[in-house]
């Protein structure tokens, strides 16, 4: 008579995984990244992580305190939006800038809408959205990577005075996208793998990042399908390209590995609020996604296309769920039964 047969009804809790578990090991996930594109660029981009992140973590407290609220820091879900914006952005961002968009992650990508769970959009590509429209310029200069006094002094950017001009280092560097769009020059395949080129701080290592997702999907913790449907996409879109004339358009692992490809498809399109809650759902999101991000690449004025592929998908993640929903079991098309 010690066994008791307990009936309960749904949702039946399966593991103990909650969401500030999840989301724990999304930012840790995330360090290894992060760490490679300090050890790329140097103190600068340190100081450019540590601002963002810290900024977020914050503004999310204030937004708390304000509307008193208990404090939401615990679900780890300011600090991603803060380590993922720093990675969006150039190495030599101005910090003051950093902060300020990182403020606006929060309060326009998330905050307003009511917080954790309502936001329709990446808070970290608002972030860095709201960046692009305000600061045109200092998020389209580039620092080189791999100097050799990049542990020793920061770049003069970094540091500029709020609301002043900034000053960049003489000493530039295009984008492997950038060099190929507007100079028709390509960058090795390995060297976009493993990390060593210029971009934004987190358009480092593609391996660590294959790693990170890798082990995500592994704890259930992303929904593997978001990633693998947008590098196909991209993968099968810019092959047939390729295919077409070699000489007009980049190869496919120059196409998947240049720019925030991985990183978005892997950390910023799999956020679980902002994609879509259906198997097919899912698929028309990563192919409405990687599709863009040739496009824009391609055919559009920017070399980069990611950040507005990834929130025009956002956008899109509301219509998919609809039309893709499951028929209940049983349901008769405008009837009752």
């Amino acid at each position: 008579m010690s066994l008791q047969l307990k009936i309960t009804t749904s949702p039946h809790i399966k593991t103990p995984l909650g969401t500030q578990k999840i989301m724990q090991h999304v930012f840790f996930a995330l360090l290894p990244v992060a760490a490679w594109s300090v050890y790329v660029f140097g103190l600068s981009t340190l100081f450019l992580l540590v601002v963002t992140t810290l900024t977020c973590a914050l503004t999310e407290n204030v937004l708390c305190r304000w509307s008193k609220k208990p404090s939401t820091l615990s679900d780890y879900s300011a600090l991603i939006t803060g380590l993922l914006l720093g990675l969006t952005l150039p190495p030599g961002f101005p910090l003051w800038m950093a902060a300020l968009g990182a403020a606006m992650a929060i309060i326009l990508g998330k905050a307003i809408f009511g917080g954790l769970g309502h936001n329709p959009f990446n808070p970290a590509l608002v972030g860095r959205a709201f960046l692009q429209a305000a600061f045109p310029v200092a998020i389209t200069t580039w620092s080189p990577p791999l100097l050799a006094e990049r542990f020793s002094t920061f770049f003069s950017s970094t540091w500029a005075v709020p609301f002043m001009k900034p000053s960049f280092d003489a000493m530039s560097s295009a984008t492997p996208l950038g060099a190929w769009k507007f100079d028709g020059l390509t960058t090795d395949t390995v060297d976009l793998f493993f990390g060593t080129t210029g971009g934004s701080a987190g358009e480092t290592s593609a391996l660590l990042i294959l790693i990170a997702g890798i082990y995500l999907a592994s704890r259930k913790m992303l929904d593997w399908k978001i990633p693998v449907s947008i590098l196909l996409t991209v993968l099968v879109f810019s092959s047939i390209l390729y295919f077409i004339d070699s000489n007009a358009y980049p190869s496919p692992g120059f196409m998947l590995f240049s720019g925030g490809c991985m990183i978005g498809a892997v950390f910023m399109a799999t956020d679980m609020v902002s994609s879509p809650v259906t198997p097919t759902g899912v698929w028309l999101y990563g192919i409405l996604i990687g599709s863009l991000i040739v496009i824009i690449r391609i055919w559009g004025g920017l070399p980069e296309g990611v950040m507005y592929s990834i929130l025009l998908g956002n956008a899109c993640a509301p219509i998919f769920s609809r039309l893709t929903q499951p028929k209940v079991f049983g349901a008769v098309k405008g009837g009752a039964k």
